[in-house]
């Protein structure tokens, strides 16, 4: 049965009463968080580890190359991360900075059924990231809003990129995104910095593009090594992945 299928089927087990329309529903196999009538996220409910949607493995494919010691989520949405990485190695310190505090409720009360102690900040995270630099890879997942402009998309960017160590890696989803905005927001970025490689990759059937920034010296080491925390199965099935890809040279933007 088709995953849409399965959407039909819920029922409603939270609505939010705030302004932010936030919404629970289920169904035997999944469990899936809503913003505003959108599905963010979806939990396979015996299996929550699980990365249920292709953009989450997009997101994750620098796993192939390196063995990141920390992680720094941007939006903790349902969580699917999290859960994850959390599942993946116990090695990976993990931590969620979301600010809407109805968003960590929901995650605590339906959406860590294995109640694992992911550290979860009640904060903007664009802010905290003001007063924290020494991320080891950085991923940006935060909700945007219709109403959420392309020039405070860009602001973001600009934020993200000055806190950005040359050592580090920098992932970040972009949702409901059109053409001429992805090359604008290609070419500021390869406009405000130099020292990393960019390389990113369209979801097909999904309105994502998922942009990944990882230090310079990586190309010259062999990417795609089996020094991973993947095991065997998973790291050859993402390595397909990863050849859908497109390169960007920043310096030839």
């Amino acid at each position: 049965m088709k995953l849409t299928r399965h959407l039909s089927q819920g029922r409603l087990v939270y609505l939010s009463q705030n302004d932010d329309a936030i919404s629970v529903y289920e169904n035997a196999h999944y469990r899936w968080l809503n913003f505003g009538g959108t599905v963010q996220s979806i939990m396979h409910k015996r299996k929550p580890w699980l990365l249920t949607l292709p953009h989450q493995i997009a997101i994750l494919l620098p796993l192939l190359i390196f063995r990141p010691t920390n992680i720094t989520e941007l939006g903790l949405g349902g969580g699917n991360i999290a859960r994850f990485i959390t599942h993946l190695s116990t090695e990976i310190s993990f931590q969620s900075i979301e600010e809407s505090q109805v968003v960590i409720d929901s995650f605590l009360q339906y959406f860590n059924p294995e109640s694992c102690q992911n550290t979860i900040i009640h904060s903007d995270g664009l802010q905290w990231l003001t007063q924290h630099n020494n991320n080891h890879w950085i991923i940006s997942d935060i909700y945007r809003q219709d109403e959420f402009s392309f020039t405070e998309v860009i602001k973001q960017l600009e934020q993200l990129v000055e806190h950005l160590q040359t050592t580090s890696c920098l992932t970040i989803n972009l949702p409901d995104i059109s053409d001429d905005e992805m090359n604008l927001f290609l070419t500021v970025l390869g406009q405000l910095q130099s020292s990393h490689q960019i390389i990113y990759f369209h979801i097909p059937n999904y309105r994502n593009i998922i942009i990944h920034l990882y230090p310079e010296h990586w190309r010259t080491e062999p990417l795609l090594k089996r020094n991973s925390y993947l095991n065997k199965v998973t790291f050859n099935r993402w390595k397909g992945f990863w050849k859908h890809g497109k390169t960007i040279i920043s310096s030839s933007l």
